[in-house]
């Protein structure tokens, strides 16, 4: 299959940016001394994740259990579930993967969800690994002192392990700005560290500080006492991190390339309108703008509806006609993959591959 024989809409993968992007944050990493768990809610495809781990990545990061328990029945090592699992039904499916996947790790931000995952992993013989939750303005415990509480209360635990701390910063990654979003992630990212570190004087080891984004992995890889990097959409790339802003000063982000779009096809024209057959269910709309095209100078795309999308095209350097194809640049990557069952894989015009989007509405 080449390119023009894929029916649309459909979400394609540019395999040589995905390879470029994937060798530009494993070099980086690497070489200032961390560690890198790309984060598995971007892509939800476990042969993406068999990927980054080849690439060197100690893991993967997923944002549910269910996601955990598809990447983990497919091979994938190092998992670290970044959402508190809570409630006696999912602390027996956590003790269940625990005890087949050992390496596992949870975060949790509450004493009482400790002692229930506790509770739920009496009956293995391999300790369950829970790490800490610091707040930074969503989930988990304030850094310092509630932290290290909280760190006692996990060691205390006959069947958990304490495992670290996860310093997630979701505001940092998409701060506007790089002086801006430097000053945001190197605030929040000391107090991390000196939460690590006040756990280890009152003599616990606080062996993984996870942290980082795409828009924040060049500071947060810089400092010290942060272990390792959780980031997700620099595999992708989509029209929302291109607004942060760049090293050189320019509005643009340019650290990495973009390898996800979504095909759509021409399937109406009329005068300066024409329709393509991608509206809100083939892009997420969680944005206040919506998909651009690519390589279509002048071309502007509206919503129209669930299944379509307006173009206008009275400044587009070309006519488009009815069965013409139109490539975009997806809004936001992670929801817009998890409305798609499968990638398609490209170098060039050749379709290499069709990956599965196994965890796509795992979201338990």
């Amino acid at each position: 299959m080449v390119r023009d024989e894929i029916p649309t809409p459909a979400l394609l993968l540019d395999l040589e940016a995905f390879e470029a992007n994937v060798t530009t944050m494993a070099g980086f990493v690497a070489a200032r001394g961390k560690g890198f768990r790309p984060h598995g809610k971007t892509h939800k495809c476990p042969e993406i994740a068999r990927r980054l781990v080849a690439a060197g990545a100690v893991g993967s990061c997923t944002a549910r259990l269910s996601e955990a328990e598809v990447f983990a029945a497919h091979g994938i090592p190092g998992l670290l579930v970044t959402t508190a699992v809570v409630g006696p039904h999912k602390a027996a499916r956590a003790a269940a993967l625990s005890a087949t996947a050992p390496d596992t790790i949870f975060v949790a931000d509450d004493a009482d969800a400790v002692r229930a995952l506790d509770a739920a992993a009496s009956r293995q013989d391999t300790p369950m690994l829970v790490a800490v939750d610091l707040y930074f303005g969503r989930t988990g415990v304030p850094p310092g002192e509630p932290a290290r509480d909280l760190a006692r209360v996990i060691a205390s635990c006959r069947h958990l392990r304490f495992a670290g701390l996860q310093s997630y910063d979701a505001a940092a990654s998409h701060t506007h700005g790089y002086a801006a979003r430097r000053a945001r992630t190197t605030g929040t990212m000391a107090q991390a560290v000196a939460t690590r570190q006040l756990i280890e004087a009152d003599g616990l080891a606080c062996p993984m500080v996870s942290a980082g984004s795409t828009g924040s992995y060049r500071f947060d890889a810089e400092i010290d006492g942060i272990t390792e990097l959780q980031p997700g959409s620099f595999i992708f790339m989509d029209v929302d991190y291109a607004k942060i802003g760049g090293a050189d000063g320019r509005d643009a982000y340019t650290d990495f390339r973009t390898a996800l779009s979504v095909v759509t096809t021409v399937i109406s024209a009329l005068g300066d309108d024409a329709i393509v057959d991608g509206g809100f269910k083939a892009f997420a709309t969680d944005r206040a703008f919506g998909p651009e095209p690519i390589g279509e100078p002048g071309l502007t795309y509206t919503w129209a509806g669930d299944e379509h999308g307006r173009l206008d095209l009275r400044q587009a350097a070309r006519r488009l006609k009815v069965g013409d194809r139109v490539a975009f640049r997806v809004p936001h990557c992670d929801p817009t993959v998890n409305l798609y069952d499968e990638l398609h894989v490209l170098r060039g015009d050749l379709v290499e591959d069709v990956w599965p989007i196994a965890a796509r509405g795992k979201s338990q």
